[in-house]
């Protein structure tokens, strides 16, 4: 299986395969969740007044790029430190 685009390797970086679906939808879950709660706080009085279509178009033109070039990628990076943290301290244990 190839790298997907979405998680670049630096050449002599060890490989991290992608995230499961589970894995995934958590990711996408602790991203969205509190992009939209904010986004309410701030922006709710605002677009009060606007039909509820409005007022989801509004939200979601704002909410997913703040997940997909911001929270995702972040997330991403905690995934990978979090896997090799563990192999590491799992190849210390076994050594």
């Amino acid at each position: 299986m190839t790298a997907r685009s979405d998680t670049p390797q630096t050449p002599g970086a060890p490989a991290v395969a992608p995230p499961s679906k589970h894995q995934l939808a958590l990711m996408i879950w602790i991203a969205v969740f509190p992009t939209l709660t904010i986004l309410n706080l701030i922006l709710g009085d605002l677009l009060a007044p606007l039909p509820m279509i409005v007022r989801t178009l509004v939200l979601v033109s704002i909410a997913v790029p703040i997940v997909i070039y911001g929270a995702m990628p972040v997330l991403h990076r905690a995934r990978r430190a979090i896997i090799l943290r563990r192999r590491q301290r799992v190849s210390t244990v076994g050594a």
